[in-house]
């Protein structure tokens, strides 16, 4: 069994506040410090594979248009190209994406950014539509993966 250290804040789920006042004070002070302290430190963690989630970011582009992140997840087993099924987008809303490989034995990282191979690696590029793969020579085989792509929503 391996031990894990938890470094994200935790939110305590219940206190005892005392009846008297200046302590009672004391104790909704800290409770608030507690709260922003692990809101403020969390990382929203919804992973969905071939539906968009929220991910709880809010962007400021134009600075009177709020626009949320979505995030997206996506499974595969060879380099085919993906049709990523996210409507109304252009690739400029794209503002973070990564995966991961096998080969069945090694785990890879997958870069995202480039439509020119790079020797050794598997790197992907984004269309409007399609998440497209480029292999570059003497990159690992590919058995399957996992590509996590974030965007913007539409203003």
């Amino acid at each position: 069994m391996n031990n894990f250290t938890n470094d994200v804040s935790y939110l305590r789920t219940s206190r005892q506040f005392p009846p008297d006042l200046n302590q009672l004070v004391i104790q909704v002070n800290r409770s608030y410090i507690d709260i922003s302290t692990a809101v403020n430190n969390r990382i929203v963690g919804i992973f969905t594979v071939n539906y968009p989630a929220v991910t709880g970011e809010s962007w400021y582009i134009d600075e009177n248009q709020k626009q949320q992140t979505l995030r997206q997840v996506y499974t595969f087993t060879s380099t085919s190209t993906i049709d990523h099924g996210i409507t109304d987008l252009t690739p400029d809303q794209f503002t973070r994406c990564w995966g991961s490989y096998t080969d069945g034995t090694n785990g890879y990282g997958l870069i995202w950014g480039t439509n020119v191979a790079v020797a050794g690696l598997i790197t992907f590029y984004l269309t409007a539509t399609q998440i497209i793969f480029v292999s570059g020579a003497g990159a690992p085989a590919l058995t399957s993966g996992k590509i996590t792509l974030e965007w913007l929503s539409s203003p």
